[in-house]
């Protein structure tokens, strides 16, 4: 299938008029909407207007982070928090078979080599690492993601499995 010039005005207007996609394929003939969608995104089509079942998802999530917000703390808050202690207890040498739930799991070394251990200081809460190594593990989001990412929230759906497989 080809796009010619007469082919691509006419996903134009059909695009404004607020066909869908698949509308539009079966329309011009011989496409499919995949085609259809790619070749608007190519030509800088304006997006659409999200769908109603969309807009009453983001109303419901609002609703749920607006009662969260008071107690929510931002990741990069928690990351700064982090950065501003530089008071780190002294590492406690693990073996694997010395570790438990109370120690960092943060491997020193090559486990092949003679000196291989764990970092076993004190774990933060509701991670496998000491302070430090949360750290080296976990990054701050980069400044691009955060634009993305308006809220700092995770959507609930994501927070339920989050709570599921625990």
């Amino acid at each position: 299938m080809n796009w010619t010039p007469e082919r691509e005005e006419k996903l134009k207007e059909l695009w404004k008029k607020g066909h869908t996609a698949s509308q539009i394929a079966q329309i011009l003939g011989d496409t499919t909407r995949n085609a259809v969608i790619g070749k608007a995104h190519r030509l800088k089509l304006a997006a659409r207007a999200a769908s109603k079942g969309a807009k009453n998802f983001k109303r419901q999530v609002t609703e749920n982070t607006e009662n969260k917000s008071e107690k929510f703390v931002s990741r990069r808050a928690r990351f700064k928090s982090l950065l501003l202690d530089k008071n780190f207890e002294a590492e406690n040498p693990k073996t694997l078979e010395e570790l438990d739930d109370k120690n960092c799991r943060w491997p020193i070394g090559h486990p092949d080599e003679k000196n291989f251990y764990f970092c076993g200081r004190t774990p933060v809460e509701d991670f496998s690492y000491c302070k430090l190594h949360v750290l080296y593990a976990f990054q701050p989001k980069n400044q691009k993601e955060e634009l993305i990412e308006k809220e700092d929230d995770v959507p609930e759906f994501i927070e339920k499995k989050v709570k599921a497989s625990k």
